[in-house]
């Protein structure tokens, strides 16, 4: 069975949305996926977009995604990556797909020379710390994420 990993393209992008919303399905957080396909076009594939996108397949047919942008480190004075998102469909895992996903995303890091590729998981999802832990990724227990979203963020702009 062949695995193929490409750059995602503009008609991707219901595929793509599709993938997202099953993710959030599984980490019980379906109710916040807004993104449109339209969301989806402008963000990864209109001129200037920000963020980066692939597509695994196997024997042609999608079984997986990954969103990635690149960030900064002040402390290695480099670029890095931060991954978004990384899924492949229950079915397909076991089978190497998320791993070659993965190092693909890592192997442009390292071209473009990155210091670091980071990611965040759920703390009750275990195959995912496990799969992470396999690959020699370490946890980083010492930072705590926070967020303004919605309209904490606006009201905060705002003064």
């Amino acid at each position: 069975m062949s695995l193929t990993i490409r750059p995602a393209r503009r008609d991707d992008a219901a595929q793509i949305l599709a993938f997202i919303t099953e993710l959030a399905d599984y980490e019980r957080a379906v109710h916040e996926v807004i993104a449109s396909q339209a969301d989806i076009e402008r963000t990864l594939f209109d001129d200037g977009a920000k963020a980066l996108s692939l597509i695994c397949e196997r024997d042609g047919q999608a079984i997986g995604y990954a969103v990635y942008f690149y960030s900064y480190s002040t402390w290695l004075g480099r670029n890095g990556i931060y991954l978004e998102d990384l899924y492949i469909t229950p079915e397909q895992r076991g089978g190497g797909a998320g791993k070659q996903l993965l190092r693909h995303i890592a192997i442009e890091a390292c071209e473009n020379g990155c210091g670091r590729l980071e990611w965040s998981v759920l703390d009750w999802n275990e195959p995912a710390i496990q799969f992470y832990k396999s690959l020699g990724a370490l946890p980083q227990d010492e930072w705590v994420r926070y967020r303004l979203e919605g309209a904490g963020l606006e009201a905060f702009a705002r003064g």
